[in-house]
């Protein structure tokens, strides 16, 4: 049985079936992908994943416990933390307060700002800050307001939120999205390193196979809302039924 356990998952949209009876294992400690062409159920899977979405059929566990109904927060403390397309930092913020909020934040889900100043003298709590900040290479940034920083380090400082969390599944949505192709193999880097130093497994939705292939350890192809081919990367390669859903035909 896999940390993330999806069985029989489905979903619609009014006329539009957006999953249909999706099951889904991810083995923890993996790195897995998930992938396919517009419109196949990409984004409606992952919303599911995190309690965003309820199907309308079928279960999602994590760790042997239902995320279906639970708000974020809950959803965070259960060990899911989630890197979105476009990163959602505190712009107003320095780089270190960002990464302190989620250290603080209460058992409800809310946080007063105007208490980081006294968060931010807190020795501990700082010290774990700034070496997960040393750990994405952004050390020499942290008071730096969050607002000017590049669209890689953005994504940086976001990661460092989620890694804040001592996360047990890490979500990331397409997170090379509108990145130069340096930004993107600094990502890969980055997600490589932190794979390497923590017990954590990794979700990933994304268009970009330069980045599915660097880092998947196993994939999962959607198609119209059902899974279609699952292997690992070298049998994903040149598979029919996958150039099938990508351009609408076999070859080979």
């Amino acid at each position: 049985m896999g940390i993330l356990e999806v069985k029989g998952v489905g979903k619609r949209f009014g006329g539009l079936q957006a999953l249909g009876n999706v099951n889904l294992s991810i083995a923890e400690n993996s790195v897995h992908a998930i992938i396919g062409p517009n419109g196949a159920g990409k984004s409606t899977l992952l919303n599911c994943l995190v309690g965003k979405l309820i199907p309308d059929t079928g279960s999602v566990m994590f760790n042997g416990q239902s995320v279906l109904g639970r708000k974020p927060h809950e959803i965070n403390q259960m060990g899911i933390s989630r890197v979105f397309q476009t990163p959602e930092i505190f712009g107003d913020l320095t780089v270190l307060e960002n990464v302190l909020i989620p250290c603080f934040a209460k058992r409800d889900g809310a946080f007063e700002l105007n208490a980081l100043t006294s968060i931010s003298g807190q020795s501990d709590m700082r010290d774990k800050a700034e070496q997960i900040l040393t750990d994405v290479n952004m050390q020499d940034k942290t008071g730096m307001h969050a607002a000017s920083l590049s669209r890689g380090d953005k994504r940086r400082l976001e990661m460092a939120m989620c890694l804040v969390q001592e996360p047990k599944l890490l979500l990331l949505d397409e997170p090379t999205a509108g990145m130069a192709r340096a930004d993107t193999n600094n990502t890969i880097d980055l997600l490589k390193e932190i794979k390497s130093k923590r017990d954590i497994t990794m979700a990933i939705i994304e268009h970009d196979m330069h980045v599915v292939f660097s880092l998947a350890e196993r994939i999962t192809v959607l198609a119209q809302g059902t899974p279609l081919v699952e292997d690992i990367p070298e049998k994903i390669k040149g598979h029919p039924k996958v150039q099938e859903a990508y351009l609408g035909q076999a070859h080979g």
